[in-house]
C-alpha cells in the first residue's frame, strides 16, 4: 500500500480537526479545492465522520486522527545531531 493523493487529501483534512474540543467539527464548503470535497466525501463514507462535508469526527475518525496528527508531527520533527 502506498500514499495515494486520494489518502494525502484524507490525511490532511483530519489534521485540521481539533483534538483539544470533540465539540468543534470542520466544514468543507463548496468553493473548496475539488479534492477537498472529495477527501470529506471518502472519510463520511468511511465511517470517519457525521456529513459528507466534514461535520464532527465519529469515535474511529477519532482514532484516525490522533493517529494523523501524531504521524504528521513525528515526521515534522528535524533531527538535531
Amino acid at each position: 500500500m502506498s500514499f495515494t493523493p486520494e489518502l494525502i487529501a484524507e490525511l490532511e483534512l483530519l489534521a485540521l480537526f481539533n483534538l483539544g474540543n470533540t465539540q468543534e467539527g470542520l466544514k468543507v464548503h463548496h468553493v473548496a479545492a475539488p479534492q477537498a470535497i472529495a477527501a470529506a466525501q471518502r472519510l463520511h463514507a468511511k465511517g470517519l465522520t457525521t456529513q459528507t462535508d466534514g461535520g464532527y469526527l465519529t469515535s474511529l475518525g477519532l482514532d484516525a486522527a490522533e493517529h494523523a496528527q501524531t504521524l504528521l508531527t513525528i515526521l515534522s520533527v528535524t533531527e538535531t545531531a
